[in-house]
């Protein structure tokens, strides 16, 4: 059966978390961490940390759509993260940790509207998740890349990143990298 490769890019909070959840899904190819959503033409993670940007820290989900589809990775997206609080997740606040959705095209945005519409029930505050045109994808610097899996014993990683993962893996049985 031939691969038919699609990508989205998501932002949920900080990539660590967002990547190391998303690299669990059977039928995900590869998850890059980077930057999207801004002005700076080369933002680096000491720009986006200060919220100087315009940028939110993304990943960009690259999966074979025979495998998984769309509405599913963002079902997963909305259960990983809190998409009722602007621009902050957890102990993260700034714009850069902005919950947001960059579509490549128009069958990705109508995706996208139809995954809130049907998210909103799971939550008591309205969603916040903004939906826009993806312009540009910076990767990140290499060290962000496999975060988790290359610092579990990392606080963060231990306190943050893990029961994040639990609790997505219990909703949705997932328990291997894609």
């Amino acid at each position: 059966m031939e691969k038919q490769i699609r990508s989205i890019v998501l932002g949920g909070g900080c990539f660590w978390c967002t990547e190391a959840i998303f690299q669990r899904i059977p039928g995900v190819i590869k998850v890059t961490p980077g930057y999207a959503g801004g002005t700076s033409k080369n933002p680096s993670y000491d720009s986006v940390s200060e919220g100087l940007s315009g940028h939110a820290e993304v990943i960009e989900v690259q999966y074979d759509e025979k495998k998984v589809g769309l509405p599913y990775l963002l079902e997963v997206f909305f259960a990983a993260h809190d998409p009722t609080t602007l621009n902050k997740q957890g102990n993260d606040v700034g714009t850069q940790y902005r919950s947001t959705i960059l579509y490549a095209d128009d069958s990705q945005k109508k995706i996208a509207e139809n995954a809130i519409k049907k998210a909103q029930a799971n939550f008591k505050e309205k969603i916040v998740t903004e939906i826009s045109r993806l312009e540009k994808f910076h990767p990140a610097e290499n060290y962000h890349k496999n975060y988790f899996e290359s610092n579990p014993s990392q606080p963060y990683c231990k306190f943050v990143i893990l029961p994040k993962i639990q609790k997505v893996e219990k909703k949705f049985g997932l328990n291997q990298r894609g």
